[in-house]
């Protein structure tokens, strides 16, 4: 899990930064590989026609019947593939969006805590003004 540091203003935008752009070019390169995967399933259906037509024109059932087989067992892989890839995508959106969210949160009660910072700064000064205005009163006095 991604720990970035804090600075003045809250997180430290390079490292968030960072992050978001390695998860950008994860997700990147799971689309790619989908994409390279669904050319993968193209061709292998431009094979499963030619070796249909092949079969088609050959008479002997169990050139067919293994063509078959084959077809079945290159199209559930390839449904495999896709669905792989479209888990490992949609984890890594989830867990980027997760992060993201604990980066908010983790945000925002830093700005509170900077709101009661300030008020209570705020306070102390304005004891040791009223400080300064007894000391000066006392001064007047003697």
């Amino acid at each position: 899990m991604e720990r970035f540091n804090s600075s003045l203003n809250g997180y430290n935008i390079a490292e968030v930064n960072k992050f978001v752009d390695e998860m950008t070019r994860e997700y990147g390169a799971i689309i790619d590989k989908l994409r390279s995967k669904d050319a993968e399933i193209e061709q292998l259906k431009r094979e499963i026609s030619t070796l249909e037509k092949r079969a088609n024109q050959n008479t002997l059932g169990s050139i067919y019947s293994t063509n078959e087989d084959m077809t079945r067992t290159a199209k559930q892989e390839a449904r495999n593939i896709i669905d792989e890839a479209k888990k490992n995508a949609s984890r890594i959106v989830n867990d980027a969006l997760l992060e993201a969210e604990k980066i908010e949160i983790k945000a925002e009660t830093l700005r509170r805590n900077m709101v009661v910072f300030k008020r209570r700064m705020r306070i102390i000064v304005k004891s040791q003004l009223e400080t300064i205005d007894d000391i000066e009163e006392l001064k007047l006095e003697d």
